[in-house]
């Protein structure tokens, strides 16, 4: 059960690091916009939403990668 877990944390790694991946090109389709408030305030919360996906992507890696390795 725990190394199922852990595989399940591995996989949710990399799904949100797909995310924060997908987040980061969606960003660079908006820099060819034209300047305005709504494209600034997209990029700032762009922005914070890569930072989390990262944070909890690492998070979830380490914890998957504790779990999936055999017990020394």
């Amino acid at each position: 059960m725990d190394k199922m877990i852990g595989i399940l944390q591995l996989l949710f790694a990399g799904v949100f690091g797909a995310m924060a991946i997908g987040t980061l090109i969606n960003m660079l389709f908006i820099f060819t916009r034209p300047e305005t408030i709504s494209v600034v305030n997209a990029m700032v919360g762009q922005t914070l939403m890569v930072i989390c996906l990262l944070a909890i992507a690492r998070i979830l890696f380490r914890k998957g990668s504790l779990r999936v390795r055999p017990p020394e």
